[in-house]
């Protein structure tokens, strides 16, 4: 039994909450599917919790933009990512050792039968598998063709499961739980930080064997949209918070 967690966005109030609820649930194994930065007002605080709890983190695409450029970034995206450089610098030793730990981010995790990427496993920071996609294009054989059992991915902020039939199903029409009944599945585990859903809480999986439960945790969200709007970063970042989206 261990915990996956993603897009965390520099949101400590979610994260510190979501652990917490991890650490009740008995699990300490956690995997996490990257973008620990981007968005939020915590990086540094957000980066030391994760190199010290998760046993493994994978590169997001804000966390790659963080290392060189935002690629494809909304104008609000890319003035968090700026803004959470500046929060990093350089020539201080105890960031030193944050940029290295970024730098030493995988792309991909495989454990046993099932896969973990940011993306998908085509593109490991940047594809989306969004339930809106067309899931009879030649994309989503590709996809299914990387995998043996479970892909675990994050990167929408969309918890789901896409099945090899082509439907997706959402984990609030799941009752938030998901037993393997294909062969196949790819499972979106939600977004501590920002999640997109509709539903403001924080949003994590517990993944027993076949079985595979979302978590949603509820944190102060009024506390980190202050600290947002305290950071000068754009007012709809942290506006979102609270609606879910």
């Amino acid at each position: 039994m261990y915990a996956v967690i993603s897009d965390l966005h520099s949101n400590l109030a979610a994260l510190e909450a979501v652990f917490a609820d991890i650490a009740s649930c008995g699990v300490d194994e956690v995997l996490c599917l990257g973008d620990v930065v981007g968005y939020g007002p915590d990086p540094v605080p957000c980066l030391r919790l994760v190199r010290a709890k998760v046993k493994l983190t994978l590169l997001g695409n804000h966390d790659e933009a963080l290392m060189s450029e935002p690629f494809n970034f909304s104008a609000a995206a890319k003035a968090a990512i700026d803004w959470t450089r500046a929060q990093l610098p350089r020539d201080d030793p105890d960031m030193d050792e944050l940029w290295a730990f970024l730098a030493d981010l995988e792309l991909m995790h495989q454990r046993g039968p099932d896969l973990f990427v940011h993306g998908s496993p085509t593109d490991p920071t940047q594809d989306y598998l969004m339930p809106s996609d067309d899931l009879s294009s030649p994309k989503y054989d590709d996809v299914f063709e990387e995998f043996e059992r479970l892909l675990f991915v994050g990167h929408t902020h969309l918890p789901c499961v896409i099945t090899p039939d082509r439907k997706v199903r959402r984990a609030g029409a799941l009752g938030n739980e998901y037993k393997l009944d294909a062969d196949q599945a790819i499972v979106n585990v939600g977004s501590v930080g920002q999640p997109r859903d509709r539903d403001p809480r924080s949003c994590w999986v517990l993944v027993d064997d076949d079985r595979v439960t979302w978590r949603r945790v509820a944190y102060d969200v009024q506390q980190t949209m202050d600290r947002i709007r305290a950071a000068g970063l754009p007012a709809q970042l942290a506006e979102r918070l609270m609606s879910g989206k």
